[in-house]
């Protein structure tokens, strides 16, 4: 297993591969063979920077069997999802405040997300599964109370998207086995999620498949792949929040009000 990671030094954006808390720093670009060079540098000597730089970010709803059977939806037929946008994206250990234009309830949903490695348009589910770079953790922050806000559209979007609210990292882990992990989400130091990813509805290379019927996918897209059982409530002035997937590592941030 293979763990990228992204980061600044001097003003400027560089990419590597973490060892041992030491970074092995890579020249090149980062879907495209890049090559290492003689520098490291330890990880806590480092700022972080969000893994890759997505041209978007898709999310998906009601995309796990147990959250399904509890909400009494029906499992879909097809992937449902919407689109986050870029400015939402922040790096691992970021402060993230609560937006000025919101005073309602916001709710972490701690989640696994997929890299796409190479373009993707109309793809067979082997083609798709060629075609993923790797995994990373993701916390979907969402202002839950605009979603139905408007009676007659639901925001969904809106809801997703204001700046800092799409946090991920602090790395792309490659060549691991994508559904026997477990996502767990803590809040200030207690355990709020712990599911298991082998009950997702759609797994990833049916899900990318299908996405990529709907919009060509390219490399550093970012898949969410949507939540399960234990969604809640960001209540304290202060909050430290981190979802943790066994063999990827810990993302975790700061969520002020």
């Amino acid at each position: 297993m293979t763990k990228w990671i992204c980061f600044e030094e001097d003003g400027q954006e560089r990419i590597g591969i973490l060892e041992d808390e030491q970074i092995i720093v890579h020249n090149g670009d980062l879907f495209d063979d890049p090559t290492p060079t003689d520098i490291r540098r330890p990880l806590d000597a480092v700022r972080l920077l969000p893994p890759c730089r997505p041209s978007k970010v898709i999310a998906l709803w009601n995309n796990f069997r147990q959250l399904a059977a509890k909400l009494a939806v029906p499992e879909p037929e097809e992937p449902l999802y919407l689109l986050k946008a870029i400015s939402s994206i922040t790096a691992p250990g970021a402060v993230i405040c609560r937006p000025q234009a919101y005073d309602g309830k916001v709710v972490y949903e701690g989640e696994r997300g997929i890299v796409i490695g190479r373009r993707l348009r109309n793809a067979t589910e082997t083609q798709a599964a060629d075609g993923i770079f790797g995994y990373t953790c993701v916390n979907d922050i969402t202002a839950a109370e605009i979603i139905s806000r408007d009676k007659t559209f639901a925001q969904w979007a809106r809801a997703k998207s204001f700046d800092g609210f799409g946090p991920f990292g602090p790395v792309i882990a490659t060549d691991l086995d994508p559904m026997s992990l477990h996502v767990r989400t803590e809040l200030n130091g207690m355990e709020r999620q712990n599911y298991p990813l082998e009950d997702m509805i759609f797994p990833p290379a049916s899900l990318i498949s299908a996405l990529s019927r709907d919009m060509t996918l390219l490399p550093g897209d970012l898949i969410c792949c949507g939540t399960s059982l234990g969604v809640g409530s960001i209540k304290e002035a202060s909050n430290s929040i981190s979802v943790t997937i066994d063999g990827i590592g810990t993302l975790s941030n700061t969520f002020t009000q």
